[in-house]
C-alpha cells in the first residue's frame, strides 16, 4: 500500500530529521515548519518508526481538503478511505486542533469527524452500528488556515518514549531534543563524550545509542502493530535489519551530576537502554570539570534558573562552569539554555547558536568549537 507520512518534531529539528529520513533511504522527503513528510509502504513506516531519532510521532495522511464550514469538514471526509485501515470492530477515536480557521471548536470538529467516518463505514460495511471494542486506530486531525488533513496515529505513545525512563528528575530533557543535541555535536562514538550535568542521563544514554548505531525504538511496541492491516511480519524484519546495523566498540562516554540521587537514576535508565556497560557515571561537581584528554565533546543541558534554580544562582553557576570549561583543553562545548544572558555570565560568546525548543521553553543551543 502506497501511503504518505508525516513525522511531527520539535520546532528546529526539522532539517535533522529530513537527513534522518534520507540516510534511511526513505522517499520523497520534504520538511515542513514542526514536521517532515515522506512517502512509503507498511515497510518504510516500520523502518521510520524503529529507527528514527528526532521525530514525535509517525501519521499516516488519509486526506487534506478546505474546510471552512461544518458541512465542508464533513464532506471531505466522508470521501476518504478509511475502510483501508479500520476495520467492523476497531476503535476510532478523534483528536485534533485548529489554528487560525474559521473551524475553530475542536469539540464541534471532533464531532463532526467522528460522524462523517461512521458514515463512510456505514456504507462500506453495511452496518448502522459499530462495537469499538477491537484494535484502536486513533484518528488525528489538524485545521490550519482553513485546510484540514485528517492522519492516523501509529505510533501510540510519542517516539520520545524509548521505554528505558520511567525514572526522571525535575524538568527532563526529552530524549528526541536529547538525540538532536548529540546529532549536532557531531559525536559518532570515536572521541570522549561527557555530560556534566546529567540529571537523569539522557544525554548519556542517546549518545550511547548513537555510538552503538542502535535504533531507539528497537525495544517498544507501537500502535499500528495491532492493526489487522498491516501485515506483523514487516516490524519483525525492520527489527532484524535494526540488529544488523548494530555497532560494537570501546566508547568513553562519561556522565555526571553533583546530585547522587540523579545518579542512581541515571545507572538505571541506562541499565534499562542496554548501554550501561559503556557510560561512566559518578557524583561530581561540574564547576571543577577537568578532562585532559585529546579529544572530546562536551554536551549538557544544566539548570535554566527557571523551574529549578533561582536565576541569580542559575547565573553563578554558569560563571564557575565557564571558568572551568576555560581551562580544558581540545573539548568542544554544545550547552542548551534558556537564559537571555547565558554568554555574558558564562564569559564568552559562543562560536555557533541554534534556536532549540525544550518543551514550550525557547532555548539556543550554545556551540563552542575547539
Amino acid at each position: 500500500m502506497d501511503l504518505t507520512f508525516c513525522a511531527p518534531c520539535h520546532f528546529g529539528l526539522e532539517g535533522l530529521l529530513a537527513d534522518e529520513m534520507r540516510r534511511l533511504g526513505l522517499n520523497n522527503v520534504r520538511a515542513e515548519n514542526g514536521r517532515v513528510r515522506f512517502d512509503g509502504t507498511e515497510a518504510e513506516l516500520a523502518k521510520a518508526s524503529i529507527s528514527l531519532r528526532c521525530a514525535e510521532r509517525i501519521l499516516v495522511e488519509v486526506g487534506s481538503f478546505e474546510a471552512t464550514t461544518f458541512d465542508r469538514l464533513f464532506e471531505g471526509v466522508k470521501v476518504l478511505p478509511f475502510e483501508k485501515f479500520i476495520p467492523k470492530n476497531a476503535a476510532f477515536p478523534v483528536k485534533g486542533y485548529s489554528i487560525n480557521s474559521k473551524l475553530f471548536s475542536v469539540s464541534d470538529c471532533q464531532s463532526i469527524i467522528k460522524k462523517a467516518v461512521v458514515t463512510r463505514l456505514s456504507q462500506e460495511y453495511g452496518l448502522s452500528w459499530f462495537p469499538e471494542d477491537g484494535e484502536k486506530v486513533q484518528i488525528q486531525f489538524s485545521i490550519m488556515n482553513d485546510i484540514a488533513t485528517i492522519y492516523l496515529d501509529t505510533s501510540g505513545e510519542g517516539l520520545h518514549k524509548r521505554g528505558y525512563r520511567p525514572a526522571h528528575v525535575a524538568a527532563p530533557l526529552s530524549e528526541t531534543l536529547a538525540a538532536a543535541m548529540v546529532i549536532l555535536s557531531r559525536y559518532r562514538g570515536r572521541d570522549d563524550f561527557c555530560d556534566p550535568f546529567c540529571g537523569s542521563g539522557t544525554l548519556a544514554v542517546e549518545a550511547a545509542l548513537m555510538a552503538k548505531n542502535r535504533a531507539p525504538g528497537l525495544h517498544r511496541s507501537f500502535a499500528a502493530e495491532d492493526w489487522s492491516c498491516i501485515d506483523r511480519k514487516v516490524w519483525r524484519l525492520a527489527r532484524e535489519e535494526a540488529l544488523a546495523r548494530e555497532f560494537k566498540g570501546d566508547y568513553r562516554i562519561f556522565a555526571s551530576d553533583i546530585d547522587p540521587n540523579a545518579v542512581e537514576i541515571a545507572k538505571k535508565n541506562a541499565e534499562l537502554a542496554g548501554v550501561r556497560d559503556v557510560i561512566c557515571f559518578e557524583v561530581a561537581d561540574a564547576t571543577k570539570f577537568s578532562r585532559k584528554t585529546d579529544r572530546g565533546v562536551i554536551v549538557t543541558n544544566p539548570p535554566y534558573g527557571e523551574r529549578i534554580m533561582e536565576k541569580r544562582e542559575a547565573e553563578e553557576l554558569y560563571a564557575a562552569f565557564g571558568k572551568a570549561y576555560s581551562a580544558s583543553e581540545n573539548w568542544s562545548l554544545y550547552l542548551l539554555s534558556s537564559h537571555t544572558e547565558f554568554e555574558r555570565t558564562f564569559g564568552r560568546n559562543a562560536d555557533k547558536k541554534r534556536k532549540l525548543y525544550n518543551g514550550m521553553i525557547k532555548c539556543d543551543l550554545y556551540m563552542y568549537l575547539k
